[in-house]
């Protein structure tokens, strides 16, 4: 009986000691694991589907939102290798900032009043403008109000095709597409008339090898469209991008991603806008 009692008494100082010890494991693991280097990363948001801006190839991720983000990772402490990129499609992208899935977002974002109430913007880092992407054989759209009647493609979340109808061409028949690519597809077959969106955006896809000939822009210069790089409501990491961007203009790195990005379409690019700087 009282070789029992002692057994029990035993097995009861064993049970607290292993779960001493299972804490204790516990413990030293989360430490181990908020300390350790080698799992650093910073995640990024851009566009997988726009060349010249924000492209996943088979050789990885090209454009020049990739390179000012990879650019501003690297002022933020972090190496190429410690980038996740996400894909950021125009829908999707206050959502991603709102609930954390990224740190900060470079996808042709532009800064509006709208988007401002729900997250905050660096920059601009790039003034673009809205035009029109038409077939090389289409004589008939001269004009913004020439679009009137015709099948304008813009991607869902976008503003660019509210924008034509409201102000330009109040006729003009809205079509949304997932992507840009989607409403480029469209527009060879015949299904469109038009896509819309930034001239940055459309000269990357008229630049492609086969595209080359095929497309033409309009040149319409509808509306001012200022970058932004987006991050989460009240971020400490606005301040920190800005100095970055500021950063990248001044030691030239900035013309060097227009150039590598933008010079084989041509493109007429404005210069580096200041911090802060919104054309209306």
């Amino acid at each position: 009986m009282k070789l029992r009692k002692v057994t029990a008494a035993s097995a009861a100082v064993l049970a607290l000691a292993l779960t001493a010890t299972a804490c204790g494991s516990d413990d030293k693991d989360d430490s181990d694991s908020s300390s350790s280097g080698g799992s650093k990363k910073i995640t990024v948001g851009i566009k997988f589907d726009q060349p010249g801006i924000g492209q996943k190839t088979p050789d990885g991720y090209a454009g020049f939102d990739v390179d000012v983000a990879t650019y501003i990772a690297k002022e933020l402490g972090y190496s190429e290798d410690q980038i996740e990129w996400k894909e950021s499609k125009s829908a999707d992208r206050e959502t991603m900032l709102q609930r954390g899935d990224v740190d900060f977002i470079a996808a042709s974002y532009s800064i509006n009043e709208e988007r401002q109430a729900k997250v905050d913007f660096a920059g601009p880092y790039l003034l673009a403008h809205q035009d029109v992407l038409v077939r090389a054989d289409d004589d008939s759209i001269k004009s913004p109000e020439d679009l009137n009647s015709k099948k304008l493609c813009s991607v869902t979340g976008s503003t660019s095709a509210q924008n034509v109808k409201d102000k330009l061409a109040p006729k003009a028949q809205l079509q949304e597409y997932p992507t840009y690519s989607a409403c480029l597809t469209g527009l060879q077959n015949g299904a469109i008339d038009a896509l819309t969106t930034d001239d940055s955006i459309l000269a990357g896809y008229a630049s492609q090898e086969a595209f080359k000939g095929k497309f033409k822009l309009g040149g319409f210069k509808m509306t001012n469209e200022n970058y932004g790089i987006g991050v989460k409501k009240g971020s400490d990491l606005k301040a920190k991008i800005n100095t970055a961007l500021e950063k990248m203009v001044s030691d030239k790195a900035w013309d060097k991603a227009v150039t590598d990005n933008f010079g084989p379409a041509n493109y007429k690019n404005e210069p580096a806008p200041k911090i802060g700087d919104i054309k209306a």
